[in-house]
């Protein structure tokens, strides 16, 4: 399914759903549409990340956290946070629900990520196997290291990463993940 064929899920301020949209088009638009944000953490504490395939339709060749994307018409934040995973890192684990996070952020392209974000965080000790469409190659870091990396060179990291870093890091960094809650 192309970029403009795939649907996202239009919003109010509440998360309420109030239309739908080709995603490139409320991109485009800058239209507020429902969002999921994943942070995997691996044994040793750190954050895996991945760098965005340089084909992909904003910010290519970026720093990312370790998955994004939209649900579907219809899908569960916490199924799009499973599936999308899976889809772009070849594997699945255990998420927990974290927060609501609202942002909006200049992508590039004349296009606007304005996002109601589910944020969701995990830990994975295995085989992670990249889908070069999507990834173009991963690595883990401590999220304090993460930190002074952004404040150093922030073009080598998407928007909406630098936005966590900055503004969610106590949310989304700050504990230990605990059991799974659907969402």
């Amino acid at each position: 399914m192309s970029e403009q064929e795939e649907q996202v899920v239009l919003v109010d301020e509440n998360d309420r759903e109030t239309g739908r949209m080709g995603k490139l088009d409320a991109h485009r638009r800058g239209l507020l549409h429902r969002a999921i944000s994943v942070f995997v953490f691996d044994g040793r504490g750190c954050l895996i990340l991945q760098r965005r395939a340089a084909a992909k339709y904003h910010s290519g060749g970026q720093w990312a956290n370790t998955c994004c994307s939209h649900p579907r018409p219809g899908e569960s934040t916490q199924d799009a946070a499973h599936r999308r995973l899976f889809e772009e890192l070849g594997f699945d684990c255990g998420l927990t629900y974290r927060a609501d996070i609202r942002y909006q952020a200049e992508v590039g392209s004349g296009l606007v990520e304005n996002e109601f974000v589910s944020a969701y965080v995990g830990r994975y000790e295995g085989e992670i196997a990249p889908n070069p469409l999507e990834v173009a190659e991963w690595r883990a870091v401590r999220p304090e290291d993460l930190a002074r990396e952004i404040e150093v060179a922030p073009e080598f990291f998407a928007p909406w990463l630098r936005i966590y870093v900055r503004d969610h890091s106590d949310i989304l960094f700050g504990r230990e993940p605990a059991a799974s809650a659907a969402r």
